[in-house]
């Protein structure tokens, strides 16, 4: 089946072409850490041009730079019709998003522990809950391309 086929040709170049993404397991978690633990919006950004199946990537979004439409797709200064990249938020491809752990809640947990053991405790902690998250990455999510909402299926890697 083409492209054309499975979505038709007024899909075009747009993201409403978009069947599957591919997301790392550990970008995910990068990303999800990185936005719970800063100010900083780091996303998966799907990139034109768009086919049936695309690669997310870990992007940090610099609002400085570029405008934001609804959705949270960047918009594009050099052509009002040129496709735009998709941000995906991370907590939306986490199917139940466990909470950080704290570094005061790991020397609350161990009061008699030495500085260097809470360390290496918080270390075990936080890496306990990145493998949470890189084995709870969902099978779908749902984008919003061209002012629509769609679902499309994910695809974990790594």
């Amino acid at each position: 089946m083409t492209d054309e086929e499975a979505g038709g040709p007024a899909e075009g170049a747009g993201g409403g072409r978009i069947r599957s993404i591919a997301v790392h397991r550990e970008d995910v978690a990068s990303a999800l850490e990185a936005t719970l633990r800063s100010d900083r919006e780091v996303v998966l950004r799907v990139t034109p041009p768009f086919s049936g199946r695309m690669r997310a990537r870990l992007h940090a979004v610099d609002h400085g730079t570029a405008g934001k439409e609804a959705g949270g797709s960047e918009t594009s200064e050099r052509d009002g019709d040129a496709p735009t990249p998709i941000h995906v938020d991370p907590r939306d491809l986490v199917a139940e998003v466990p909470p950080y752990p704290e570094v005061d809640e790991t020397a609350a947990a161990h009061p008699d522990a030495d500085i260097e053991t809470r360390r290496e405790r918080h270390a075990e902690a936080v890496e306990g809950w990145r493998e949470r998250v890189r084995g709870s990455i969902v099978d779908a999510v749902e984008l919003e391309v061209d002012g629509e909402t769609r679902a499309v299926d994910v695809t974990a890697l790594g």
